[in-house]
């Protein structure tokens, strides 16, 4: 039995909508900021450890920003 060319299509879109991925997206950031505080505040004792904690703040903020994306696309 041969499946329809745009078959693998539907099935991959039904799984994952915009929100899906926003959410994705939100979650993965969040894991990566706590990260980058974690190295941040543990790993470096000079002033690298200030930069690391930045970025992972900043990528708070994208993670925020994806989170208040989602519903709105």
């Amino acid at each position: 039995m041969k499946a329809k060319k745009g078959n693998a299509k539907k099935i991959l879109t039904s799984m994952m909508n915009k929100n899906t991925v926003l959410a994705w997206a939100t979650f993965i950031m969040i894991v990566v900021g706590c990260a980058l505080i974690a190295l941040g505040a543990f790993r470096y004792d000079d002033v690298a450890g200030w930069g690391f904690a930045a970025v992972g703040i900043g990528f708070f903020a994208i993670a925020w920003v994806f989170n208040a994306l989602k519903g709105r696309m």
